[in-house]
C-alpha cells in the first residue's frame, strides 16, 4: 500500500510562488515508478500538471511549462512542485499521484489534494 500526503498549498498573490510537497508512505516491498502533480479547478476535470520518472525525466503540460518545476527525492519518497509566477488560472486543488508496480501490474495512488488559490 502507498499513502500520499500533500502539503504546501494556500493563498498567494498573482506573481507569487508556492512549493508543494507530497510525502509517500510505503509498506514493505512497494516501490514507486512515475510520480506526478495533477490539478482540478472548480467546475473542471482533473488535468495533468507535470510528471517525473524515477530516473528524473520530466514532462510538463503546456500550461505550466516555464513556471512550474517538478522534482523528487527518491531516498525520502517525496515529490515537490515549485510554482513560480502564479496566475489566477492556477487556482485549483492539486493532487499528488504515484504509480507503483506490484506482482506484474501497475497501481495508481492519489493524495487527498491541497488547495492553491491565486488571488489579490
Amino acid at each position: 500500500q502507498v499513502q500520499l500526503v500533500e502539503s504546501g498549498g494556500g493563498l498567494v498573490q498573482p506573481g507569487g510562488s508556492l512549493r508543494l510537497s507530497c510525502a509517500a508512505y510505503l509498506t514493505r516491498f512497494f516501490s514507486i515508478n512515475t510520480m506526478g502533480w495533477y490539478r482540478r479547478a472548480l467546475g473542471n476535470q482533473r488535468e495533468l500538471g507535470a510528471t517525473i520518472l524515477k530516473s528524473g525525466t520530466t514532462n510538463y503540460a503546456d500550461s505550466v511549462k516555464g513556471r512550474f518545476t517538478i522534482s523528487r527525492d527518491n531516498a525520502k519518497n517525496t515529490l515537490y512542485l515549485q510554482m513560480d509566477n502564479l496566475k489566477p488560472g492556477a487556482s485549483a486543488v492539486y493532487y499528488c499521484h504515484a504509480e507503483t508496480p506490484y506482482l506484474g501490474a501497475q497501481y495508481d495512488y492519489w493524495g487527498q489534494g491541497t488547495q492553491v488559490t491565486v488571488s489579490s
